[in-house]
């Protein structure tokens, strides 16, 4: 996708890491170039600033995001053992929303993010 078409809440991929974009601002083409983009995005799973400067018309990586639901199996610490509700697949995961890991109860339902093959758990359902 080119960078000139992307805004503010969109998902991009910079230094490997899928990260949302908070804060979007462009400058005018000049007498000696084109137009520039500047792109401020916090990172999906580390939740570090990231920064982009590029011409808008160059082209970056937009992560496919897959929002599932799944059924918490087990707690261990802080790693989560999920099942999916819909291939019944068993996965591990410890990447977990910091204002949801109190409401996490075991039996319990969740929705999660699958990206870049990792996952991250985002809220609870049905509390």
């Amino acid at each position: 996708m080119d960078l000139g078409s992307l805004k503010v809440g969109s998902y991009i991929i910079i230094d490997n890491e899928p990260c949302r974009i908070v804060s979007y601002d462009h400058s005018k083409p000049g007498k000696h170039g084109s137009a520039k983009a500047r792109v401020a995005a916090m990172g999906v799973f580390d939740g570090s600033k990231h920064s982009l400067v590029s011409p808008v018309s160059a082209n970056v990586e937009v992560p496919l995001i897959n929002k599932k639901n799944g059924q918490i199996i087990s707690i261990s610490g802080d790693t989560l053992q999920i099942m999916d509700l819909e291939t019944f697949e068993v996965f591990e995961t410890s990447s977990v929303e910091e204002e949801i890991r109190n409401k996490i109860r075991q039996g319990g339902e969740v929705e999660y993010w699958q990206v870049l093959d990792r996952v991250k758990i985002v809220r609870v359902k049905g509390s």
